[in-house]
């Protein structure tokens, strides 16, 4: 690059700044005496001169090129501007956010499940989310801005899910113990994840700041029997499921067998214990009462019902007591 050119700026600014866009090369890279340099919240401005970086700004503000820059760039620190010279310079603005992204399996993950018998094993689908920025800004040139003036998270995000599935695959593999409850193991497995995550971004000049898996869904037969087994132990036995579930059946006014069956038994029980009740409340009074006309001695008949007696104390038929 020559120092002169025709085309001069008199302010040096990224004035579109978006929260998509990781990096964005000053279009314009003739810089005349009494530009300015323009730096908002969440950028830092690259100054390079001969594909070399020659400084970087990070305070946000208004700089005077002349005073506030060029003293501090190492090549170009004595550069005085001529009257018809302007310094032919590249300045590159970084987005200095952490970026956070979702993610997804793009097909599903399929595990060895021998037990369940499935052709080709168990299909499983996670997604869940990260986080990431630039770290490494000599990386970031030398790969990307070397030959780009603008990269996206978008860019990011195909580089993500090209690997994220294989990852994924890895880490189950690795750290799921129980592969019909990997939500348990979701911290080892994301761990793992970020670490090679981050390797392979690092190469672009990024770091993988977060990682977590949100959530792990089965296919719906594997569903259906994760949820039965689920009921199962918590109820304890076949037997006091099978009670809940008929209970549940009344409960929601079903006309179901199993509803019918529990009203019937229920009424039955009832009937019984109204008989009994009833039963005990006649021996309770006929308990505390004495014939008078007897005298003490057993008729040879039962004054109340006519029955003959056989000796006992109370009548075989209708239970009136005799003494």
């Amino acid at each position: 690059m020559g120092i002169f050119g025709g085309q001069f700026a008199n302010v040096v600014e990224w004035n579109e700044h978006r929260d998509d866009i990781i990096f964005h090369k000053w279009s314009n890279n003739e810089i005349k005496k009494g530009s300015k340099l323009i730096l908002r919240a969440g950028q830092d401005a690259i100054f390079m001169y001969n594909g070399k970086i020659e400084g970087i700004f990070k305070d946000e503000g208004e700089y005077n090129i002349e005073t506030d820059i060029i003293p501090f760039l190492s090549t170009l620190k004595g550069f005085k501007f001529g009257f018809n010279s302007g310094l032919r310079a590249e300045v590159l603005f970084v987005n200095t956010k952490e970026f956070t992204e979702k993610w997804g399996t793009k097909n599903p993950v399929v595990l060895a499940a021998p037990q369940l018998n499935l052709p080709g094993g168990l299909p499983i689908r996670a997604f869940g989310n990260y986080s990431f920025k630039v770290d490494d800004y000599i990386t970031l040139i030398d790969k990307l801005a070397g030959v780009k003036t603008e990269y996206r998270v978008e860019d990011v995000k195909l580089r993500v899910s090209a690997v994220v599935d294989q990852l994924l695959m890895k880490w189950i593999a690795t750290e799921g113990k129980d592969i019909f409850n990997l939500q348990a193991y979701s911290l080892q497995i994301s761990a793992g994840i970020k670490s090679d995550l981050d390797m392979e971004l690092c190469k672009l000049g990024f770091s993988v700041t977060d990682f977590n898996i949100a959530s792990v869904s089965y296919p719906e037969e594997v569903t259906r029997m994760q949820n039965k087994a689920a009921a199962q132990a918590m109820v304890g036995d076949m037997n006091k499921y099978t009670n809940i579930s008929m209970a549940d059946g009344m409960s929601k006014g079903g006309s179901s067998l199993a509803g019918d069956m529990v009203g019937a038994s229920m009424g039955m029980a009832l009937g019984s214990q109204m008989v009994n009740s009833m039963n005990n409340a006649n021996q309770g009074a006929n308990a505390g009462f004495t014939n008078p006309t007897l005298n003490g001695q057993i008729p040879k008949f039962c004054p109340n019902c006519g029955t003959p007696t056989t000796g006992t104390k109370f009548c075989g038929n209708c239970g009136t007591k005799l003494i």
